[in-house]
């Protein structure tokens, strides 16, 4: 099961996961029918039966049906979201695609109606950085208006998401083999990869990830920190030109593998967020021979990746040392940022 981007008219209404909108917006299936040529993001099981529905709109006029009324600007909407909650953190594929879509649109501010009731769904979007400007009163009862500003300053590095902060911070570029890059970072795969790699699990959905290691000087990592993710080759290449940087993170947190007190602790722990199956983490815990663990957020996916060949040739990395993990400066970092098109007001100092 996997993300795609479909027309209304390719969406079955009718399929049962739609009844709680039918429900809960008494002009629901006529909005939904006059939006045949529009798109929406959509979750579809391998059956057609749908998990999750995400539609967002660029708006550029006065929003007056909330209270207080918005003024002319360009901001996006989150015009529907739901999601059948099933372990796998889809709720956080769909906070990085809004976050993701409203950069893209270069709109300054999200916004979406939600009902009081829908306690989780609200809290997900407070903990990343979204705040009550309002509500909304129809026929359909009373909605709280909940709003995000893409450059509200920097508060941390969760209401903050997706930028990243420099400040005193130190920066590394960290290897990935292509086996674990793409199911952990689905929205970095390359042009040449197949889609159905991206499973319908925890560790591709969530922003936040956890992975396992044994490369020297990891755990010298602490909260903060910022990760440069590179790509290993896939051998269809010369390494040159196929190992590529693909996105930056910020480290949550460092542990050993000797920390957990059990291991029901560590699985707690490593199981939502890994690509690791439960059999491979069963052996991580048994023989430890991956002892650095750490979290992090998945920030900023690089437009256009930059190559290995780019990174010596261009930017000035040493070709000559170990590129599983290594220090960068802040400066090397904006570099690679900007080969990769990134945005350059979403790294802050």
């Amino acid at each position: 099961m996997e993300l795609e981007l479909k027309k209304f008219r390719d969406v079955n209404l009718q399929d049962v996961f739609f009844d709680s909108l039918k429900e809960a917006y008494q002009e629901f299936s006529e909005w939904f029918n006059r939006k045949a040529d529009d798109s929406a993001y959509v979750f579809e099981q391998g059956d057609g039966s749908v998990q999750g529905f995400l539609y967002l709109k660029v708006e550029f006029d006065s929003v007056l049906d909330i209270d207080p009324p918005l003024p002319p600007g360009r901001r996006l909407k989150v015009g529907t979201m739901k999601v059948n909650p099933h372990g796998t953190k889809m709720g956080e594929r769909f906070i990085k695609k809004i976050i993701d879509h409203a950069i893209r649109e270069q709109t300054e501010q999200v916004y979406v109606t939600v009902f009081a009731h829908h306690e989780a769904l609200i809290d997900l979007f407070w903990r990343y950085g979204f705040e009550q400007i309002g509500t909304k009163t129809t026929d359909n009862g009373v909605e709280l208006v909940l709003a995000k500003r893409i450059h509200a300053p920097y508060s941390d590095m969760y209401k903050g998401y997706p930028l990243v902060k420099l400040g005193s911070n130190k920066a590394f570029m960290l290897s990935l083999y292509p086996e674990w890059h793409t199911r952990l970072l689905p929205d970095s795969i390359l042009r040449n990869e197949h889609n159905d790699i991206v499973q319908d699990i925890s560790s591709a959905n969530s922003i936040h990830k956890v992975y396992l290691t044994k490369m020297a000087g990891v755990d010298t990592l602490r909260k903060g920190d910022l990760l440069v993710i590179y790509r290993t080759s896939d051998n269809q290449g010369p390494a040159h030109y196929r190992s590529v940087a693909t996105s930056i993170g910020v480290v949550e947190e460092y542990r050993n593998i000797n920390s957990f007190a059990s291991k029901e602790e560590f699985f707690r722990y490593c199981r939502p967020y890994s690509v690791f199956t439960n059999a491979e983490l069963e052996q991580f815990w048994r023989r430890g021979n991956y002892p650095f663990v750490f979290k992090f957020m998945y920030n900023l996916a690089f437009k256009r990746k930059v190559t290995r060949a780019c990174l010596i040739e261009e930017l000035g990395l040493e070709a000559n040392q170990y590129w599983g993990f290594f220090q960068i400066s802040h400066g090397q970092l904006k570099a690679i940022a900007n080969k990769g098109m990134v945005d350059e007001s979403l790294i802050v100092d």
